[in-house]
């Protein structure tokens, strides 16, 4: 037993709580008879307020008094009539704030009463101070105080420099931390007449956030606003495109009347992308008849890549035909970001098409119809051909094409970034960080993320000789809080893995090294396809994806995947090995639904099916757990003696596929024959189920 043995309460202390036990019930009665029977008297309005003032947390009181007030004031017209009905309301919810003034019903009931333009604002402040007084971190009432301001149109400017003197006063009190992020956030969208730049703002926002940090380093109001002004700092003014295919300069092979992915990938969730925006010029289609589409598993219409089909035309036996394709944004507004901001330079790329009659083996949209093996005796290096490759198009070779960067702005970050590093540097290792582990964690995670933010903005600066200098020194940190703080494991595993894809795929050298060519040695280089191997690495997570729109068959086996979120986007993708991953359902597979190339799949020895309950639909947004209205009947892929039901997810994941080859064997789901009846009655043009000829 630790600490003092708990006071048992007197008689007359059990009394006292047996007695006002039963008069909230009897309270509680006479509101549910008299909401009910819409009672809307004095005296009925008398036993909710006193129901309210011993129990502010009842809604379905407050809900009872909206409509009585509703009622009240539907036969008045005196204006002093109502003031003093709706003043009545703002007292019963003072007295039930004075109860419990973190009450969401309370404070939800008095802007309601306020909205209806008869109170005055003025008391409402007045009444703010004195429960900030009290509780000056109250969530609800600086939540509360920004409705306020509005409704009164109070400057931002006064607003924020209340916030200065409530945080001065007491550096811990994070919900003025977080109101200064909210007003910030308002008047750098805005940027009213008097504000000076973005860049000023922050660094004034900087030396205070430093001045707390150093009074108080255990806190850690200063540290999570110091990460909302790093995720200021890094994000851009305006949305710019900064990936696509095909590459700028590439000239490809495209079989008679066949079909071109173009694909936009921007450095934020944009909309507005389409014929409008787009300029797409050449001589066998017409750019405004194209359809662009987002790459989103949500459906919301907005997303960070964008893609739309070129359709060649038919040409007579053995002959050809070469085609420039030239593609121009930025010339007129219509693509933002959701912040409201345009896209922020305009660019140019062209591409050369050779469309020949006879499918060549090496046109784009060939797939073997033989069974393909992943095993490594199946691949092989060229150095002679790797030289030529030219994947996708990198930073470096978007600041050649458009070369009006805003070179003032990338400065500023870059110099604001060093600094803040160099000062983690000293705070981590001049502090005793021994006395709390705690402050230990966030200061290496917030010396990590200054670094990578350093290192992407590194990526944009041609002037740069060593683009990831730091790519080292943030993968040590991201082990050792591995180490230190197992419990978030995960996350820290999650974010090496993002640095690692980063390091492997950002530059020409080090992508080459993960590129082999899917065939023997011996065999011509235009049957091969290349392949891009990332298997083995313990990578827990995939990204930096708009260096790989390229891709067409990736070999990702022998990780530790949970998910493969973002894989959406590689709309080339034709051979897919995610084989013997830590993938627990079908959920965690929905953006194969948008992968319309897709014709080669491994997902065998996950752990799909071997989970009752699949926790990822209620961490994430789900692809699947919208698809239940998008026409899908479960009915017409029925099969005697199969409950559908029970597959519903592989359906939803499956249908509309296109695969020539599966592998689910070591899974769970495989054990049942059932479902490999259901796959072949899913996929029409399957030829190879876990490494055996389909007969239908």
């Amino acid at each position: 037993m630790h600490g003092r043995p708990r006071k048992q309460p007197s008689l007359k202390e059990d009394n006292a709580s047996i007695e006002k036990a039963a008069k909230l019930r009897s309270l509680q009665s006479l509101v549910l008879h008299n909401h009910q029977n819409k009672i809307y008297d004095k005296e009925a309005l008398e036993v909710s307020s006193k129901l309210l003032e011993l129990n502010p947390e009842l809604y379905t009181a407050w809900n009872y008094r909206k409509l009585a007030v509703e009622h009240a004031l539907l036969s008045e017209e005196n204006s002093d009539t109502i003031r003093a009905i709706l003043d009545e309301e703002l007292k019963v919810v003072e007295n039930a704030l004075r109860r419990n003034f973190k009450s969401y019903g309370a404070w939800e009931h008095r802007k309601w009463v306020l909205r209806k333009e008869y109170s005055s604002v003025d008391q409402e402040l007045r009444l703010l101070d004195q429960f900030q007084k009290a509780d000056s971190r109250n969530f609800h009432a600086w939540n509360y105080r920004r409705f306020v301001a509005k409704l009164k149109n109070l400057p931002a400017e006064e607003e924020l420099k209340y916030t200065t003197s409530m945080i001065e006063s007491n550096f811990s009190n994070y919900s003025a931390w977080h109101n200064r992020s909210v007003i910030l956030s308002h008047l750098l969208k805005e940027n009213p007449q008097g504000l000076d730049s973005k860049h000023n703002v922050l660094k004034e926002e900087y030396d205070l956030v430093h001045q707390a940090l150093f009074t108080d380093p255990d806190d850690q109001s200063g540290w999570f606003y110091h990460l909302w002004l790093l995720a200021q700092t890094a994000a851009p003014d305006a949305p710019s495109l900064i990936s696509f295919w095909p590459a700028h300069g590439s000239d490809l092979v495209v079989s008679s009347n066949g079909s071109l992915p173009l694909i936009l990938y921007f450095d934020q969730v944009v909309e507005g992308v389409n014929s409008s925006s787009i300029t797409v010029t050449c001589t066998f289609c017409e750019g405004e008849d194209l359809v662009w589409k987002p790459l989103s598993v949500n459906y919301s219409g907005k997303a960070q890549a964008w893609m739309t089909y070129l359709k060649f035309p038919e040409l007579g036996n053995n002959s050809s035909e070469v085609y420039t394709i030239e593609v121009s944004l930025g010339q007129v507004n219509g693509i933002i970001s959701s912040s409201g901001s345009s896209l922020s330079l305009p660019l140019r790329f062209t591409f050369t098409t050779r469309v020949q009659s006879t499918p060549s083996e090496h046109s784009e949209g060939i797939v073997t119809m033989k069974m393909l093996s992943w095993k490594d005796e199946e691949f092989c290096r060229n150095e002679e051909v790797l030289q030529y490759f030219n994947p996708c198009i990198l930073p470096s070779d978007l600041q050649r094409i458009n070369k009006d960067c805003q070179q003032t702005t990338l400065k500023w970050k870059l110099e604001t970034f060093t600094h803040e590093i160099a000062l983690f540097r000293d705070l981590l290792l001049e502090m005793n960080w021994q006395l709390s582990c705690k402050l230990l964690k966030i200061g290496m995670l917030t010396l990590a993320r200054l670094l990578l933010a350093h290192d992407a903005l590194m990526l944009h600066n041609t002037t740069s000789v060593s683009q990831k200098a730091n790519c080292k020194e943030i993968l040590e940190l991201l082990q050792d809080l591995m180490k230190l703080d197992p419990t978030h494991s995960r996350f820290y595993k999650d974010m090496l893995s993002i640095v690692l894809m980063e390091q492997m795929v950002s530059n020409r050298n080090s992508l080459e090294g993960y590129c082999w060519y899917y065939g023997t040695s011996t065999s011509s280089l235009t049957q091969n396809i290349i392949c891009l191997r990332l298997n083995n690495l313990s990578l827990s997570r995939i990204g930096s994806f708009e260096h790989l729109l390229w891709v067409q068959m990736i070999d990702l086996r022998g990780n530790e995947l949970r998910s493969i979120e973002g894989l959406e986007v590689l709309q080339r993708l034709t051979c897919l090995n995610l084989s013997h991953n830590n993938l627990i359902s079908f959920t965690a597979l929905a953006p194969l639904r948008l992968l319309s190339s897709l014709k080669v799949l491994d997902i065998s020895h996950n752990e799909i099916g071997a989970h009752s309950i699949d926790t990822t639909r209620y961490l994430c947004s789900s692809l699947l757990s919208q698809s239940a209205g998008d026409g899908c009947n479960l009915d017409e892929y029925a099969i005697n003696n199969v409950d559908i039901a029970k597959y519903w997810e592989a359906v939803l994941v499956f249908k509309g596929l296109q695969l020539t080859q599966l592998d689910v064997v070591g899974n769970a789901v495989s054990d049942d024959d059932k479902f490999s009846l259901l796959l072949v009655k899913i996929l029409p043009k399957l030829k190879w189920l876990d490494g055996n000829a389909v007969y239908r």
